[in-house]
């Protein structure tokens, strides 16, 4: 493979993971509109992107997989297509916590319309906001922006801890709200995750861009974890 092809490659390499987190990104969206106006057709949309997601993942796989196979990649070359892989994982993942919080909303079909004490919308727009400028930081090559990705991460680990102790105690007063308090607490912590995956891309970034590996430097997370009530 000639040096020109190869960069073609490289070229139409990041192109595919830009429509994969295109796709991402729309799902969460669409997920939140699911849960705020209890549309279970859009909840079939997020469905129907999860499993083209799914696909472009093991298609992006094998791209790259195939790109080490065929040529010695420079040291920058082999740091960015080693990032496309992890962050083709973590868009994945991104994908199915969509999914996951249409299957929660799923589960409210039934249940009554009430106010919490919890803005899921605001939560998952400052989680959205992190992938989207994990992701502009990519385009770009931009390792100072994937930075500031790192510190939006502590204002959504705030709020789930929020979430937690709120929703928490409403079900412990009024248990005939426990139902929906749950699958929000569930849902907060779902978008928890997302800024999780969305941090982890900003890291790879860093990683293609500088060569600096800036995993683990932040304090362990002590997040209640509410799975334990289930």
């Amino acid at each position: 493979m000639t040096r020109i092809r190869f960069q073609q490659s490289l070229d139409e390499l990041k192109e595919q993971l830009l429509v994969m987190a295109g796709l991402a990104e729309q799902a969460i969206q669409r997920a939140i509109e699911a849960y705020r106006v209890r549309d279970l057709s859009i909840c079939d949309l997020v469905n129907r992107s999860e499993m083209a997601i799914n696909r472009l993942e093991r298609e992006i796989d094998q791209a790259a997989l195939d790109l080490l196979a065929m040529e010695q990649p420079t040291a920058i070359d082999l740091r960015f297509i080693l990032s496309v892989i992890k962050i083709n994982a973590d868009l994945e993942r991104v994908g199915d916590a969509a999914k996951n919080i249409t299957e929660r909303v799923r589960g409210m079909e039934q249940m009554a319309i009430v106010d919490l004490p919890v803005d899921i919308p605001r939560m998952a727009t400052l989680a959205s906001e992190m992938v989207r400028k994990s992701l502009q930081a990519f385009i770009e090559g931009d390792a100072e922006l994937a930075r500031t990705v790192l510190t939006m991460d502590d204002a959504v680990d705030v709020m789930n801890r929020a979430a937690y102790k709120s929703l928490t105690a409403l079900m412990a007063e009024q248990c005939h709200l426990a139902p929906q308090a749950l699958n929000a607490l569930m849902i907060a912590r779902i978008l928890e995750r997302v800024a999780d995956h969305a941090t982890n891309i900003a890291e790879d970034v860093i990683f293609w861009v500088q060569g600096d590996d800036v995993r683990h430097n932040k304090k362990m997370k002590t997040v209640p974890d509410p799975h334990a009530m289930e």
